[in-house]
């Protein structure tokens, strides 16, 4: 029977991946929305196609973050301890953009527009950056004593193996942005969307092939070969996809390898949730840093109950707002592009 430890441990995982998938193409169009709209009213339609969406994909961090400080306390502690300047430049991040995308359509101003567009830009990018790094920092090591206390610096969080995680999860970003953009929008833009897709397809698909060869160096013999094999079949499927105009598979593909990558790092990191690079005698892992059992059974009730119910009303929400977005309908919506709807049917 699966432990309770294990069992949250697996939960976790579920929604960071769950996370990177979905908020993921919304970090991409935050960033490409400036590349593939020429225009003010093309920029604009770019991010009605997130509006219905990005609030409610950023809950799944939100949730991912609780989970873990309550299943994990010990973890949670010491991870937020040792990287609580990048989680801050997160946290700064992540309000840059959310206010940016209420705010950036409330004056008519030249100014005003380009502030918060820039902010929604490196809002977009910093988060999926800096989240990689703390995630390739779990894997890789940071300095950690016998009291499971962090004893680096910032330079520390710095690590080959984090930097390249970050890249990665920002590139992979961005192709599934992408992808998003050539399902969701009309006309020059959804045309522009595909070209940036078939851009960016080849240095997010080497970058994802040496992200996978390097954690399972990391991780060693214990690397389950399938992850391997769905690593290669998204790099090798997603240019032929994208070139052939297959927007929903190529966005298939695209939450694929972003899903593959990050499930990856987490199982490279079992039965370890932090490693220590100190002394492997201090790693934090699923049995000395989780809750007692009594707290474990009474969230897993909670979970089985809620979760569902979750995921239904998440999945309901983008059945409604399935259509693309209309042409030429963000220059005339009254309503801020965070907030406005669609009609145009899919074609």
């Amino acid at each position: 029977m699966l432990a309770l430890h294990t069992l949250w441990f697996v939960v976790i995982v579920f929604f960071w991946t769950g996370f990177f998938v979905l908020e993921g193409f919304d970090f991409g169009v935050g960033v490409l929305h400036v590349i593939v709209g020429r225009t003010s009213e093309e920029r604009a339609e770019a991010l009605e196609s997130i509006g219905p969406f990005w609030d409610g994909n950023e809950v799944w961090l939100i949730v991912a973050g609780a989970a873990t400080f309550a299943a994990f306390p010990g973890w949670y502690a010491t991870m937020f301890s040792s990287l609580y300047l990048a989680l801050l430049l997160v946290l700064a991040a992540l309000m840059a953009r959310g206010v940016a995308l209420e705010f950036q359509s409330k004056l008519d101003n030249p100014r005003w527009r380009r502030a918060w567009t820039w902010a929604t830009v490196i809002g977009s990018a910093l988060v999926p950056l800096l989240l990689g790094v703390g995630l390739g920092d779990l894997l890789h090591g940071l300095p950690i004593n016998s009291s499971h206390e962090f004893t680096g610096n910032f330079f520390d969080l710095l690590t080959p193996y984090g930097l390249w995680t970050g890249l990665t999860l920002l590139l992979l970003s961005l192709l599934h942005g992408a992808t998003f953009l050539m399902l969701k929008t009309t006309g020059e833009l959804r045309e522009r969307s595909a070209a940036a897709a078939r851009t960016l397809v080849w240095p997010a698909a080497v970058a994802m092939l040496a992200f996978v060869i390097w954690t399972r160096a990391i991780a060693g013999p214990h690397f389950p070969s399938p992850l391997i094999a769905l690593a290669a079949i998204a790099i090798l499927a997603a240019p032929y996809l994208i070139s052939t105009q297959h927007p929903g598979w190529a966005f298939a593909t695209s939450a694929a390898g972003m899903a593959t990558a990050v499930v990856s790092i987490f199982v490279a990191l079992y039965p370890n949730v932090m490693v220590s690079s100190t002394n492997a005698a201090y790693n934090l892992t699923v049995s000395n840093s989780s809750s007692a059992k009594y707290a474990l059974t009474v969230m897993t009730v909670v979970a089985i109950l809620f979760t569902p119910l979750v995921l239904l009303y998440q999945g309901w929400s983008y059945h409604v707002f399935r259509a693309r977005v209309g042409r030429g309908k963000a220059a005339v919506d009254p309503q801020p592009p965070a907030t406005a709807a669609t009609t145009e049917p899919t074609g």
